[in-house]
């Protein structure tokens, strides 16, 4: 009986001693404070940094002109412009011209190789000499039958002359009257022939058709020519000429907003070498075609006056405006860089800064020339704005500025 109580004693649970209050109390302040310390050290690394842009200024602008209707963009053109080949295939001796040479209408650009012409302009001349030559014989001996004709007719008439010696008489006369009249037509021939070989012969020195500037040299000294491609080295140029006064502007409009433009209308051109400088220009036609695969129509502007800076083929950009509108006070637009514009939602808005946090503004555009965006509403002038920087901006961020 006592040995089975030994072995209660040893199945019993041996419970901790209870420790002091104070003790675990201190021991969940320490914890509370590291779970603090972590906390913090969380947020510091998790917490929101400002974002990198980069700002400007929104001008207001003042205007007293036409309002600009549309926006297009297109090149300059020429609307005389040739390259100058020969009528004819040979080999270049020789080009007077170089590339920015200015020519008068007539002036002499190179020569052809004209040694076969020139023989064969000899041989015609030797031909007519001939001609020439072989009708004063026939006219002598015509001369001298019809002499010996009036001679037979008037002894017939007295000694009574056989018929036959007069018919005889006729009939030389009538022989070299005919031959007369062949070796005229022969000589006009030899005549027109001489005139041909000429006229090739000039066609070996190429002049220009009209006044201009050189803007392309095609053929060197040696080559071969033709006024058909022919294939091979063979070049159909010898260089391009362009008249600088018919300079004129070429610009495709969407069919869509053609209704827009009309002939003799006002148009502001802006090339892009020199975008700080407005060219006075208007509609000269509107071409009466579309194109179906870009749906576009072809416009062809004038400038009102040239200036050497306006060179063939240049880019640009026409605003196409519309009549003075009558205001008792200058009209007032605010212009940004084209960047600060953002479509979200299909509507346009700008980021503005303020108290270095961004503001999402709801703006209407006017029109977009060049890299600048005319505003119509949504901004006062002065406000910075963003034109640079994410894409994934959010309301209510903090920005940190880079101005420009």
């Amino acid at each position: 009986m006592s040995h089975d109580k030994q072995t209660l004693d040893q199945l019993k649970i041996q419970r901790p001693t209870t420790q002091p209050r104070s003790n675990v109390a201190g021991r969940l302040g320490w914890a509370l404070v590291v779970l603090a310390v972590l906390a913090v050290a969380i947020w510091f690394f998790l917490r929101p940094k400002a974002v990198e842009v980069r700002t400007a200024i929104a001008q207001a602008v003042k205007t007293e002109g036409p309002r600009t209707l549309l926006n297009a963009s297109g090149y300059v053109t020429a609307r005389r412009q040739a390259t100058v080949s020969s009528k004819a295939t040979g080999r270049v001796l020789d080009v007077l011209v170089e590339e920015g040479l200015k020519v008068e209408e007539g002036q002499v650009l190179a020569h052809i190789d004209a040694s076969n012409v020139e023989a064969s302009l000899n041989l015609a001349r030797a031909q007519l000499e001939s001609a020439r030559s072989g009708l004063g014989e026939t006219k002598a001996n015509l001369d001298l039958a019809e002499k010996a004709l009036l001679r037979t007719q008037k002894i017939a008439d007295v000694q009574g002359v056989s018929l036959a010696d007069v018919d005889r008489a006729f009939a030389d006369a009538a022989m070299l009257r005919a031959r007369l009249a062949r070796q005229d037509a022969d000589l006009k021939v030899a005549n027109e022939q001489v005139s041909i070989w000429k006229q090739q012969l000039d066609d070996t020195i190429i002049r220009a058709p009209f006044t201009g500037v050189v803007i392309s040299k095609n053929a060197q000294p040696g080559e071969m020519i033709s006024p058909m491609s022919s294939g091979g080295f063979t070049r159909t140029g010898i260089c391009t000429v362009v008249d600088m006064s018919s300079l004129e502007v070429e610009v495709d409009v969407n069919e869509s907003y053609i209704n827009r433009v009309s002939a003799g209308q006002p148009v502001a051109v802006t090339l892009d070498s020199y975008p700080d400088w407005r060219i006075p220009s208007k509609v000269i036609a509107i071409i009466p075609t579309a194109d179906r695969q870009k749906a576009t129509v072809r416009v062809r502007v004038g400038f009102e006056a040239l200036d050497p800076r306006i060179l063939p083929d240049m880019g640009l950009k026409v605003a196409f405006q519309g009549a003075m509108e009558a205001r008792t006070q200058p009209a007032h637009f605010i212009s940004v860089p084209k960047s600060a514009v953002r479509r979200i939602d299909g509507k346009d808005i700008v980021w503005l800064v303020r108290d270095d946090r961004i503001e999402r503004r709801a703006v209407t555009v006017d029109s977009t020339l060049g890299d600048q965006v005319s505003l119509a509403a949504g901004l006062d002038g002065g406000e910075r704005i963003v034109v640079e920087g994410p894409e994934n901006l959010n309301e209510g961020a903090k920005v940190t500025e880079i101005k420009t």
